[in-house]
């Protein structure tokens, strides 16, 4: 699949290891996604752990039926710790109205300090789990321009009304928007603070990147201030036939948006890499209670190549390699899926090899 692609495809790695560069980090942040599984003491222990490990930044799903509600858990997890910063990966514009997530964000930087971000999208999980259908873009649009406008003290338009938070001081809150498809892309760069994309495909990251920095360039803004975070499965390891196994159920997951881009633009690869969009062809469909999980199976169809290419996989200077050519393509934080079965052995690398030693 996909051989015109491939043959494209920038190998920068192999660049950097020619110039003798090979083996350096470029990613400025790294940071740990988590499921808000029960119970919740130890999510807050994990956000300790990987505080302690150097990680900037804890995401946690946001989907309240499948785990618990996350924003009762940010409280706890600021509490325990000091300077991490906490938020959604991802939440979104239909599940809570919109001046409640503002005041939710707002509330924890006044107890805590500006340490909370929020990854938004049209939502997934969330709302297709009650039998819900992903929000719109102009709706998304139209969140995003509240949530930031009352976090951050500013009057917001609500129903044809103005309303602010009269008790918010000097808030500030990064508002980073979770995209595939070309129109969302624009959006993130034409609205948000940055984008989040969740693989880490360095060939569909680039291609993602540039249509995301159009935007941001034509709304007027630098690129240099805008932010990248790509967020995959990491597995550190010798075994990849197990790791592949093991974190198979992210090409399920990403084929869920894959399969609406599919569904809005075709498959013309003029519009979407095909590298990104082939690949489900074989999907049958999906059934949330498996989802986010190892050994999902309505993730069997995902071939090798894609988990290879969607996720980080192998030994460490698999990673390194990865990593630097991510970085090389302007992604400024990687944040770690680990729902796999070594994700502590999978911390404790990153913390001795990578983060802050490379």
């Amino acid at each position: 699949m996909g051989s015109s692609d491939d043959r494209a495809r920038p190998r920068l790695a192999d660049r950097l290891r020619r110039a003798g560069r090979a083996g350096k980090v470029h990613v400025i942040d790294f940071g740990l996604v988590a499921q808000t599984n029960a119970p919740a003491k130890k999510v807050v222990e994990l956000a300790q752990r990987a505080q302690d490990a150097g990680f900037s930044h804890f995401w946690t799903f946001d989907s309240v039926v499948l785990w618990q509600e996350p924003f009762v858990i940010y409280s706890q997890i600021l509490s325990a710790t000091d300077h991490i910063t906490v938020g959604p990966m991802v939440t979104n514009p239909i599940t809570r109205d919109w001046t409640v997530t503002a005041s939710l964000f707002a509330t924890l930087n006044e107890m805590f300090g500006p340490r909370t971000i929020c990854g938004i999208g049209r939502g997934d999980s969330a709302l297709r789990v009650t039998g819900g259908t992903p929000a719109s873009l102009a709706t998304l649009s139209a969140c995003m321009t509240v949530i930031k406008e009352l976090v951050e003290g500013r009057d917001a338009a609500i129903n044809d009304r103005t309303v602010t938070m009269p008790w918010v001081v000097d808030g500030h809150l990064d508002v980073w928007m979770a995209a595939y498809g070309p129109k969302a892309l624009e959006l993130a760069g034409s609205k948000a603070d940055g984008l989040i994309l969740q693989i880490a495909d360095p060939f569909v990251v680039k291609w993602a990147i540039e249509t995301a920095h159009e935007a941001v360039r034509a709304s007027g803004r630098s690129t240099e201030e805008y932010k990248v975070c790509v967020a995959a499965p990491a597995y550190v390891g010798g075994d990849l036939a197990h790791q592949r196994n093991q974190v198979r159920w992210f090409g399920g997951m990403v084929g869920n948006h894959v399969a609406d881009i599919v569904e809005r633009y075709g498959d013309d690869p003029n519009i979407v890499p095909s590298v990104l969009t082939d690949y489900i062809k074989g999907r049958k469909g999906y059934d949330y209670s498996h989802h986010g999980q190892a050994g999902n199976p309505d993730a069997e169809f995902v071939p090798d190549e894609v988990i290879d290419r969607f996720c980080v996989l192998g030994t460490i200077e698999q990673h390194r390699d990865r990593l630097s050519e991510l970085g090389e393509l302007g992604v400024n934080q990687f944040s770690l899926y680990l729902m796999h079965d070594q994700p502590g052995a999978t911390i404790d690398a990153y913390r001795d090899f990578i983060i802050g030693q490379v």
